[in-house]
């Protein structure tokens, strides 16, 4: 079947900027759905119907019109954060032609000579502002996609509270339109109020003293955290996060979250990773709301609530962390039975019991079982020595193909049912205890 939809993108020059193959599908098309403000760019004599976009958002209307020729307006570039990604999700290649305009992103590096492949880049547009905070480095470039006119005050704001303050904002207006205005100023000195709405931020990010430092690797401080003390701790955490593996789109189930340090740490493995934390401790609860925005993950999902009751009708995780509750009847019953097949469970244990517990699954499903105890030289006296802390036992097992080791499977719309959920007395929720 031929292309019966054209995605053409368009910039702040509207119609005269267009190419001959974007204006002949604007000419031929029988129906063109858009923004208003694209919408309007079109001159009077294109015969066909215009249709602006329905609120909120739909896709329906525009797909029933299947006879085609049919086109859609996007900013610039449509396959860059734009409708033309979300089409080519649900149609055939062969039924969507998209005709890219220079995208903002291209726009923008092209006037501050700034190596496109060297900048990161953030949309806001529908996501919250802490997305930013994943991509605070000293001397890092990012650009940010506005979501409005108070976007760039509000990014402003963000910066000095991360300590970024000394940040050089550039902020780019009507991109390639006639309109065109660039404004520059730092985080700490930049005025309140709004400039207009289609802009694009550039940030060169500077740290002031005192700016927490986050590195990309795992293992970040443990005072990146707020927690009470259920905390899994840094080096183990960045144990833990190795044998869990996280890889790009793929979903954790952080039982037992405690602060949500290994939801969020999986998170920012890559933008695409997703995880859920489930804690049933209220103050934690509110731990991790705190601490998946000032690191970057607002995406992160807190399931408010006990293991295994809590897992009922979650997303199928390709991997599982259990931090806490290991003894807890039902908890590595229900997520093994939810977990996919191919999938990483992880749990880590510091009493006898849980260890104990983390024996017995071995002897029924494999895996592999690890020690681990680390030390930290503390004063004694005039000296110094070393301090134990409290040994971990992580077990780390891969679950095989469907009935492989004789237990059951739940496919991806299947609850856990026929697990144990009795006996659920106590919270599957701490990440390891404090080290003593």
């Amino acid at each position: 079947m031929p292309a019966w939809l054209t995605v053409v993108g368009i910039g702040d020059d509207g119609f005269a900027g267009l190419g001959k193959p974007a204006r002949r599908a604007l000419l031929e098309a029988s129906v063109v759905y858009g923004g208003e403000r694209h919408l309007a760019m079109l001159p009077a004599r294109l015969a066909a119907r215009r249709a602006a976009w329905p609120k909120p958002f739909d896709l329906a209307p525009l797909l029933a019109e299947r006879t085609g020729p049919v086109c859609v307006l996007a900013s610039g570039d449509p396959m860059l954060f734009g409708v033309g990604a979300t089409l080519a999700r649900q149609l055939p290649a062969g039924e969507l032609r998209v005709l890219p305009a220079p995208s903002s992103l291209s726009l923008a590096a092209a006037r501050l000579g700034w190596p496109l492949q060297d900048v990161a880049t953030v949309s806001l547009v529908g996501r919250p502002l802490p997305t930013l905070n994943a991509h605070l480095h000293d001397g890092a470039r990012v650009f940010v996609l506005s979501a409005d006119g108070r976007t760039p005050a509000a990014l402003a704001e963000l910066l000095n509270a991360r300590g970024f303050g000394a940040t050089r904002m550039t902020v780019l207006e009507h991109l390639g339109g006639d309109l065109e205005r660039c404004i520059d100023g730092r985080a700490d000195q930049w005025p309140a109020g709004e400039v207009a709405a289609l802009n694009l931020i550039a940030l060169e990010c500077r740290a002031t003293e005192g700016a927490p430092r986050l590195p990309l690797t795992v293992g970040l401080p443990d005072d990146a955290f707020r927690h009470d003390g259920q905390l899994t701790k840094r080096d183990v955490r960045a144990i833990t996060l190795a044998r869990l593996a996280p890889t790009p789109g793929e979903l954790l189930w952080d039982v037992g979250a405690g602060s949500g340090s290994i939801g969020i740490e999986w998170m920012r493995a890559h933008p695409t990773c997703r995880a859920i934390a489930i804690e049933g401790h209220a103050e934690r609860q509110r731990f991790i709301e705190h601490n998946r925005d000032a690191l970057g993950v607002p995406g992160l999902q807190l399931v408010a609530g006990r293991a295994p009751d809590a897992l009922e009708g979650l997303a199928v995780p390709d991997a599982v962390f259990i931090g806490g509750g290991v003894t807890v009847p039902g908890v590595l019953d229900a997520c093994w039975a939810r977990l996919r097949d191919g999938g990483r469970l992880v749990a880590n244990a510091v009493t006898l019991q849980g260890e104990a517990a983390l024996a017995a699954w071995r002897e029924q499903h494999g895996g592999t079982l690890t020690r681990i105890a680390l030390a930290d030289a503390q004063p004694l006296g005039g000296f110094d020595t070393w301090r134990q802390a409290l040994p971990i036992t992580l077990l780390e097992v891969t679950k095989p193909a469907d009935g492989a080791d004789g237990t059951f499977r739940a496919n991806s719309t299947n609850s856990a049912s026929g697990v144990n959920t009795a006996n659920d007395t106590s919270t599957a929720s701490a990440d390891s205890p404090p080290h003593p």
